[in-house]
């Protein structure tokens, strides 16, 4: 019986799947923070745009790190667990201020990107080689 040849790469591309549904979901959070600012509710409009403007060089950060995932670099491993730890971090900070349809989400998220990362296969694709010794 031959083996599935995307089995391997299964999980990096769970993974990164997770990686660009976060970065999309920063580019919703940026229009609506752009909506907000549009519309004067924010105190400041300086800062209003600011934090527009980060959330969608965040994004794109984000985006890429999930094309090196997917590409199976071994330099986008850790990008990825330090992502996941600030979405984490996001998803509890926004259930306990009442806004469980964003929190729950994010949670989820990263716990199916950080699933997908810890599959053996994953941590064999990811692995750096090691130098030869003669």
């Amino acid at each position: 019986m031959a083996a599935n040849p995307t089995a391997p790469r299964a999980g990096l591309l769970l993974a990164a799947a997770a990686q660009v549904l976060e970065a999309a979901g920063l580019c919703v959070a940026a229009a609506f923070g752009a909506v907000s600012t549009a519309d004067g509710k924010s105190s400041q409009a300086a800062s209003g745009v600011a934090l527009t403007v980060f959330a969608v060089v965040v994004a794109a950060g984000v985006a890429l790190i999930a094309v090196a995932l997917a590409k199976a670099r071994p330099w986008s491993r850790t990008p990825t667990v330090m992502t996941q730890l600030f979405v984490i971090i996001a998803g509890i900070v926004l259930l306990d201020g009442h806004r469980p349809e964003w929190g729950a989400p994010a949670l989820l998220l990263a716990a199916a990107c950080l699933g997908g990362l810890a599959t053996p296969a994953s941590l064999r694709a990811l692995n750096r080689p090691t130098p030869s010794r003669q």
